[in-house]
C-alpha cells in the first residue's frame, strides 16, 4: 500500500512538473558523459521545431538520486560498462513505472552491458523490436521505415528496441545507429546535413512521445 501511494504521488508529480530532460550518470566505468554537444543540439532543434520549452543546459542526475523524478525523460549513452546496484535498479524501476521514460543510445560497445543491467531493473521484461507503425516513429516527423541509420558500426541494420510495462513504452533503445552521434556538432563526426537532420527529427519524436505518453 505504501509503495502504491508513493508511485501515485510520483505520477502526479510528473504531470505537474516542468518538461525537461537530463543525462543519466551511472557507475561501472563507462563514459556516460559521451557526446556532450548532443543533447543541447537536440533540445535547440526540438524547441524550435515542435515548440517545446526545454532548458538548453541539461542537468546530470545519478541513477540512485531522487532528482531523476524531476525529469520526464532521461538520456543514457556511452561505449563501455554500465552497472546498477540493487538500490539504483529499484530507483530506476520506480521512476519508470510511475511515468518516467528512458532513452538509451548505443554508442558502440554498450549493448551487452545495458541489456544485463536492464534485467536487474525488470527481470521479467524483454526488449522487443518496435514496429515501424508505432507512434514513436509517427509523431511530428514520420519514419515509415522505422528508426533511421545514422552512424555505421558493424554494417548491421539499425533497430529500435523497447521495454513495455503494462502496455506503455518506458524504455527506448536505439541500436546500431547511434542517434546521438547525429545530434552532435557537425564538425565532430562530419555527418552530412541530411543525416544529421534525420537524427534530430527522430530525437524530437522521442521527446514528443515521452512528454505525451
Amino acid at each position: 500500500m505504501k509503495q502504491f501511494i508513493t508511485l501515485l504521488f510520483l505520477s502526479i508529480f510528473f504531470q505537474l512538473n516542468a518538461q525537461d530532460v537530463a543525462i543519466l550518470k551511472y557507475n561501472g566505468g563507462g563514459d556516460w558523459y559521451a557526446n556532450p554537444t548532443a543533447i543541447p543540439n537536440l533540445v535547440e532543434f526540438t524547441n524550435h521545431n515542435i515548440k517545446t520549452n526545454i532548458s538548453k543546459n541539461p542537468q546530470t542526475v545519478a541513477v540512485n538520486s531522487e532528482d531523476i523524478y524531476n525529469y520526464p525523460l532521461l538520456f543514457l549513452t556511452g561505449h563501455g560498462n554500465v552497472y546498477f546496484s540493487d538500490n539504483e535498479a529499484t530507483n530506476l524501476k520506480n521512476y519508470l513505472i510511475s511515468g518516467g521514460f528512458l532513452h538509451i543510445s548505443d554508442n558502440y560497445g554498450l549493448d551487452k552491458f545495458i541489456r544485463r543491467e536492464l534485467k536487474k531493473v525488470f527481470p521479467s521484461l524483454e526488449l522487443k523490436e518496435i514496429p515501424s507503425n508505432h507512434p514513436i516513429y509517427n509523431q511530428t516527423f514520420k519514419f515509415p521505415n522505422g528508426i533511421p541509420k545514422i552512424h555505421e558500426h558493424d554494417k548491421k541494420n539499425a533497430q529500435g528496441f523497447g521495454l513495455f510495462y503494462e502496455g506503455r513504452l518506458i524504455v527506448f533503445y536505439d541500436y546500431e545507429t547511434d542517434l546521438s552521434d547525429g545530434w552532435e556538432d557537425q564538425i565532430i563526426h562530419n555527418n552530412p546535413k541530411e543525416v544529421r537532420e534525420k537524427a534530430l527529427k527522430m530525437g524530437a519524436n522521442i521527446i514528443e512521445y515521452a512528454f505525451t505518453n
